[in-house]
Parts: C-alpha cells; sequence; structure tokens
C-alpha cells in the first residue's frame, strides 16, 4: 500500500512541477513577444532564441514525466496482474458485476 501511496504522490508532485513550468513558459512568452513587438528585430532574434531554450526544457521536463507515467502504468498493471492471479474468483465476480451493469445499459437503449 505504501508504493501506491508514494507513487501517487510523486505523480501529483510532477503533476504540479510541469503546471508551474507551463506558466512561468506562458509568461515568459508574454514578455518576450511585448519586448520584441516594442524594441524591434534584434531584441526579436533575443525573444525567440529565450523562448527555444524555455520551451526545449518544457519539453525534456514532459517527456521525464511521460517515462515516469508509463513507468508507474506498467506497475500497476504488474500489481493487477498478480492481484487476479492470487485471487482468481474475485477478478471473475468483478468482471461479471461490469458485465451486467454494462448489459443493463446497452438493454435500456
Amino acid at each position: 500500500m505504501e508504493e501506491t501511496s508514494s507513487g501517487k504522490v510523486a505523480m501529483a508532485d510532477a503533476s504540479a512541477a510541469i503546471t508551474a513550468d507551463l506558466k512561468t513558459v506562458i509568461r515568459d512568452i508574454q514578455v518576450l513577444l511585448k519586448a520584441a513587438a516594442a524594441n524591434g528585430t534584434e531584441l526579436a532574434g533575443n525573444a525567440r532564441e529565450q523562448l527555444e531554450t524555455a520551451l526545449l526544457g518544457l519539453q525534456a521536463r514532459l517527456v521525464e514525466v511521460e517515462k515516469a507515467a508509463a513507468a508507474r502504468a506498467t506497475e500497476m498493471g504488474k500489481v493487477a496482474d498478480t492481484y487476479v492471479r492470487e485471487n482468481p474468483w474475485h477478478a471473475v465476480g468483478a468482471a461479471a458485476g461490469i458485465g451486467l451493469v454494462v448489459g443493463m445499459l446497452i438493454c435500456r437503449r
């Protein structure tokens, strides 16, 4: 159970970090665009370089989070597989219950 809680906390932390990074990038883009519009082409070139650097950093962070999410999904799949192998009748009962609910929903139409 502790592993699951720590995984949820890690994903929440990663999500919060990405949100903060996106807000920072958006704020930087707004400042740089205002500066580029006001000061001409030389500053626009500098602004473009800064923007590209910020976007590359954000892209690298997103790749890290994507890898972490994929690893977590794989781990959860293994946990589910282990549970089903250890408790096959529970899994059969859950599948039957889900099938019953889906069947009732389909028949309502």
